[in-house]
């Protein structure tokens, strides 16, 4: 769909229109412009203005209301050409920096307070995406008796990225014959992508010539080895992690019932989420998809802002969830500075792994 043209006047009041609605969350009249912007103009010729960018699509009347508010063509108008751009403060990097790199140092835990520290500051819903593990470096393997008959195979990658697998042997195997296996493993896949050892397990592991104790054991590596490393890599729900959403139900537009119902379903069906956030981790940058850009329902009152991060091979996506209405020009350059963290702060992960 094409977007009308704009004269350089509809600019400046589309842009009054926006910053006041989305300060305010109240439609925005003539009046309180002229005097709030100094546009230079009557309050009848911004009136008029006004008039003209609803006929364009880019201004509505809620109700019976004498004032406009933005809609989605607006916000992409305001946020692809009228966005002032800023860094973050210095008081939200120190922040950032400060809850983020406080705690554990496995991926996830780091992820789960990016998201968290980036809702509370934006006041919108932190969301993060786990790294796609295709191209994570295998770095320790670890075999783990769980029972007689079963085993947990811990994968530490790169980056401190953890995957667990559970094997089912048949017949209670030995301590020794555990202890071989997993020397062979680390000798034989160390050093190799999760890819990489998904298409050619088998062979080698084949001319390994085990003990006749080990030899059960690592059969089972090589017979099912493409179904057990396809489990690892295959995403899940729990890759999704999100922030409070009790800061978005704060804000003005969850005081119906039925905003509030759409932001629980949201947080509910985190495979749809992960769905989205893997498309964007994929087109990498930053990505912003407003309201009914989404194309889909559930979405049409939401906007998402996400920056892809990077740790070596492994790439992800962090960002937030919010209504329409929102201070765009804080949120991108907050979620672009997240994410610019997570990949220094992955990075130094990844040296400490070595």
């Amino acid at each position: 769909m094409s977007i009308p043209a704009l004269s350089e006047r509809e600019r400046r009041v589309l842009e009054a229109v926006i910053q006041t609605y989305v300060e305010t969350a109240q439609p925005a009249g003539s009046r309180s412009l002229a005097h709030k912007f100094g546009l230079n103009v009557s309050p009848a010729t911004i009136r008029n203005t006004m008039s003209d960018l609803e006929e364009k699509g880019y201004l509505f009347h809620p109700h019976a209301s004498a004032g406009r508010v933005p809609t989605d063509i607006a916000y992409r108008v305001y946020v692809d050409s009228l966005i002032p751009a800023r860094p973050p403060g210095a008081t939200e990097r120190r922040k950032l920096t400060a809850q983020i790199t406080t705690g554990g140092s496995a991926v996830e835990a780091i992820l789960r307070r990016a998201a968290q520290s980036l809702g509370v500051i934006t006041q919108e819903l932190g969301i993060a995406l786990g790294p796609r593990l295709d191209n994570a470096i295998l770095e320790r393997v670890e075999l783990i008796r769980l029972s007689s008959e079963r085993l947990l195979v811990a994968l530490t990658l790169s980056a401190g990225a953890v995957r667990t697998i559970f094997v089912d042997v048949h017949g209670e195997i030995a301590d020794a014959a555990i202890s071989e296996v997993t020397r062979v493993l680390n000798d034989r896949l160390a050093g190799l992508s999760l890819r990489q050892i998904r298409s050619s397990l088998g062979d080698r592991l084949r001319d390994v010539g085990p003990t006749a104790g080990a030899s059960d054991l690592l059969n089972v590596f090589i017979e099912e080895g493409d179904q057990l490393f396809d489990s690892a890599l295959e995403p899940s729900d729990d890759t999704v992690l999100l922030g409070q959403a009790s800061v978005l139900a704060e804000q003005p537009e969850f005081a119906s019932i039925d905003n509030m119902r759409k932001l629980v379903a949201l947080t509910e069906t985190r495979e749809k989420l992960g769905e989205l956030l893997r498309r964007r981790s994929e087109t990498g940058g930053v990505s912003i998809t407003i309201g009914n850009e989404h194309n889909d329902p559930k979405l049409a009152s939401f906007t998402v802002v996400t920056a892809s991060y990077h740790a070596g091979p492994l790439t992800g996506v962090i960002g937030v969830i919010g209504p329409t209405r929102m201070p765009y020009d804080k949120v991108i350059s907050l979620v672009t500075h997240t994410s610019e963290l997570l990949t220094d702060l992955l990075k130094e992960n990844s040296r400490n792994h070595v």
